[in-house]
């Protein structure tokens, strides 16, 4: 069976190194833009992206626990 693109080590590689760039360019562009905070923890740089990773890990985190709450057997639809 043939192993999908998204599962070869090459390809994953390419995604982690793409990912890596795309992080460092918008941590680049941060320094040209001027940022009106409301709060003071806002003005760290690099604040942005790190609260929009947090976010994400914490949204895979629940998906995975309500997962559980949810789950039903996988004969549950069978009389």
């Amino acid at each position: 069976m043939k192993q999908s693109w998204f599962y070869r080590k090459s390809s994953i590689k390419k995604l982690y190194i793409s990912t890596l760039i795309i992080l460092g360019a918008v941590l680049f562009v941060e320094s040209f833009i001027v940022l009106h905070p409301h709060f003071s923890v806002e003005k760290i740089f690099g604040f942005h992206a790190v609260f929009g990773f947090l976010s994400c890990v914490g949204l895979i985190i629940f998906a995975k626990l309500l997962g559980f709450l949810v789950k039903r057997k996988d004969d549950y639809y069978d009389m």
